[in-house]
């Protein structure tokens, strides 16, 4: 494992090369006397794994904190604003270092570049959306609740997007990276949640789409002003959703119902293929949940030989298993301690790091080698465990080292498939 602490910084922001990765006089203070300071919060990795950025908690306090991962040790630098920050503000890392913030606030949403300027934070407003100029009925729902909510990473990493959810439409916001501040992009007739990017140029993004009391996952492409177009039909009555999605592979991994109706499986399926979405066995794990939160990158034309990590969660928390389409196999492993669950990146040759933080190391990264591939042939297997049971000692394979930080991998044309994506296989 590599671990790090509060980066000190000099007068322009950059990392300061005397203090290296020493800890600050008040970082080991507030690791030592304050454990809510590492509180789990939910980590955002930009797509070429560059930076991160959550919330923290220091106390009764919230503040962004940026986590820079491409160096040769992982440092988290803290970015507080003028005030504390509420418990619901959202943050998202940009691929230049800087911090997208998203407040709420008297019926405005308010979007804020952060960056460090040595002792103190630097804000760059961007602009806001008022309600009342959302647009159709974007952001109008009678309980009051807004709906906005920022979308993953673009891979670009120099734009981010918001979805604004109505009552009968959904509004799509480039919030960041504009010309002239926040800008609806597109609407889509329907109720939009989740957000997968297709595709390393951030123009095909797949949500997932609640019309008619069914939800299916539709594409809309940004670079034709928003024509939205069906992605995924598995059978008329079920709830088809994407999870997650690999340009360089065409994998994608798929939740429906479709197999077992009022059941949500796990399967997957190819972009731009014919071939069959298929939900394994392996992936099915009674009285449990699996999330899949990253694919291994690099893989090109090698969907079947992806691997994916995925969040289970089971009675005793939540662990990693690992899991490739030619394996037929679930891999469980126990995860390092105080682990950001759900969050997570594969380099190229296969390394899984996991951020973790707990109060005496403020942030780190588990470097987890990807199990070796076993032969095809035979029954699939969930490592012989038939429930969502603790993994055992034999499980808990997770290894400190030390490696070359994940290379960002260059953009690659996946064909786009523009109708259903195929026809329901089980396994």
């Amino acid at each position: 494992m590599t671990a790090c602490a509060i980066e000190p910084t000099t007068e322009d922001g950059e990392r300061d090369p005397e203090e290296g990765g020493r800890h600050t006089g008040e970082g080991e203070r507030g690791a030592e006397e304050d454990p809510d300071r590492t509180a789990a919060a939910p980590l955002v990795i930009t797509a070429d794994g560059a930076y991160a950025a959550r919330l923290a908690r220091r106390g009764d306090c919230w503040f962004p904190e940026r986590w820079t991962l491409d160096g040769p040790e992982p440092y988290a630098v803290p970015l507080p604003g003028h005030q504390p920050e509420e418990p619901g503000t959202q943050v998202q890392p940009m691929a230049d270092g800087q911090v997208l913030v998203h407040r709420r606030a008297a019926g405005r949403h308010t979007f804020t570049l952060l960056y460090p300027t040595g002792p103190g934070t630097g804000e760059h407003p961007l602009g806001a959306i008022d309600h009342r100029d959302a647009g159709t009925d974007a952001g109008t729902d009678p309980g009051g609740d807004a709906g906005l909510r920022l979308l993953p990473p673009a891979p670009c990493g120099t734009r981010a997007y918001a979805l604004l959810v109505g009552r009968r439409s959904t509004a799509l916001w480039l919030v960041a990276g504009g010309a002239f501040g926040p800008e609806r992009v597109a609407e889509v007739p329907g109720r939009c949640s989740g957000g997968v990017w297709l595709d390393r140029a951030g123009r095909m993004l797949a949500l997932d789409r609640e019309t008619g009391g069914r939800t299916k996952a539709v594409v809309v492409d940004l670079g034709r002003g928003g024509e939205v177009s069906p992605l995924l039909q598995i059978t008329a009555d079920s709830d088809d959703r994407l999870l997650l999605a690999d340009p360089d592979s065409g994998l994608l991994l798929i939740g429906s119902d479709a197999p077992s109706p009022g059941e949500p499986r796990l399967g997957w399926g190819v972009l731009g293929s014919t071939l069959p979405v298929r939900f394994p066995e392996s992936l099915r794990l009674p009285g449990g949940a699996l999330t899949p939160f990253a694919i291994q990158p690099g893989q090109v034309l090698l969907p079947e030989s992806c691997a994916v990590a995925l969040r289970v969660d089971g009675p005793c928390g939540s662990w990693v298993g690992m899991w490739r389409p030619a394996d037929r196999r679930l891999r469980q492993r126990a995860a390092p301690e105080g682990w950001l669950p759900g969050a997570g990146l594969w380099t190229a040759d296969g390394e899984l790091r996991l951020p973790y933080a707990t109060p005496a190391v403020p942030c780190g990264v588990a470097r987890v080698p990807a199990p070796d591939p076993v032969p095809r042939p035979g029954p699939e297997s969930r490592s012989g465990l038939a429930s969502p049971g603790c993994p055992g000692p034999a499980d808990d394979r997770i290894h400190g080292a030390s490696g070359a930080p994940a290379e960002p991998c260059a953009p690659r044309p996946v064909p786009l498939q523009q109708a259903p994506l195929a026809r329901l296989v089980t396994n």
